[in-house]
């Protein structure tokens, strides 16, 4: 396989910010070769289970188009996107 071929799994899932005890989340578009803390490609989401009700913003245009390109969704963000 040449080095062009070579094709990267791109993961869309949640990576934890905030606090101890008081964790939110960026939805964001990431190499799934790296870890949950390593870096991302974009940013399409926020997640904030800790309000009530809790706050779920996401860009649905976005995740379509890296949907559509071959990103995976996390089980996670999927069950998000049916609340939304």
């Amino acid at each position: 396989m040449r080095k062009e071929e070579i094709q990267v799994v791109v993961t869309i899932r949640l990576q934890r910010m905030g606090a101890v005890k008081n964790p939110h989340y960026r939805v964001v578009v990431s190499d799934s070769k790296k870890t949950r803390k390593g870096g991302f490609i974009e940013i399409v989401g926020y997640y904030n289970p800790m309000r009530e009700p809790a706050i779920i913003n996401m860009k649905k245009d976005r995740i379509e188009e890296w949907v559509r390109r071959g990103a995976r969704l996390s089980s996670t963000v999927r069950n998000l996107l049916v609340k939304v």
